[in-house]
């Protein structure tokens, strides 16, 4: 186990790829560039496994009263994703209130956003046997029973050990390629696409 992978932590885990016709090398690039000029950078996602106001917000929340931190832990693979790239104009924590993003970021092709205030590539493994669900109807699920098939993110806490079942060979440990810090308010709405 490392400092960010270990027993007791929070983590949001994404597997992230191609994004709105964009490789994820661009991206990175864009993204490291934006937390430098703008102090934060939003990271686009679809899907309601990680829903903002009913997933991500309360875990981050609930970490946050405990004093730690929240971290957002990402698997490359490859992906097609070639939908349109156009860029999210607002952003809300609560889906009423609405707020400029700012000219220096770009989301693109998101109806969802991670809130980002670093980024760095790592060399790390995360057991998903050894994880379980946090947060939501799937609470307490294994974590290598809950991301499989089309779930490909998912708000885990890390166990002390793998769970070890009677089904054969255990999972083989995903590598984790990429690490952002996540920061208030967590996740967000975005609409009114430029």
């Amino acid at each position: 186990m490392t400092e960010i992978i270990r027993p007791g932590a929070g983590l949001l885990y994404m597997k992230v790829g191609t994004h709105a016709q964009e490789s994820l090398a661009d991206i990175i690039v864009r993204k490291t560039k934006e937390i430098e000029r703008a102090g934060f950078g939003l990271w686009g996602y679809g899907g309601n496994t990680c829903h903002p106001s009913s997933m991500v917000q309360p875990f981050a929340e609930a970490l946050a009263e405990k004093g730690k931190p929240i971290r957002l832990v990402m698997e490359e693979m490859n992906s097609s994703h070639w939908a349109e790239p156009l860029c999210a104009a607002e952003y809300s924590d609560d889906n009423r209130t609405w707020h400029q993003i700012p000219e220096e970021i770009e989301v693109r092709g998101s109806r969802f956003a991670l809130v980002i205030g670093s980024l760095a590539r790592v060399e790390d493994e995360l057991s998903l046997d050894a994880t379980r669900v946090a947060v939501g109807p799937s609470t307490g699920r294994l974590g290598s029973r809950y991301v499989t098939g089309r779930v490909d993110k998912a708000c885990l806490e890390v166990a002390a050990a793998p769970e070890r079942a009677n089904e054969g060979k255990p999972p083989e440990p995903r590598p984790i390629h990429l690490v952002a810090d996540l920061r208030r308010p967590y996740a967000v709405f975005l609409r009114n696409y430029r």
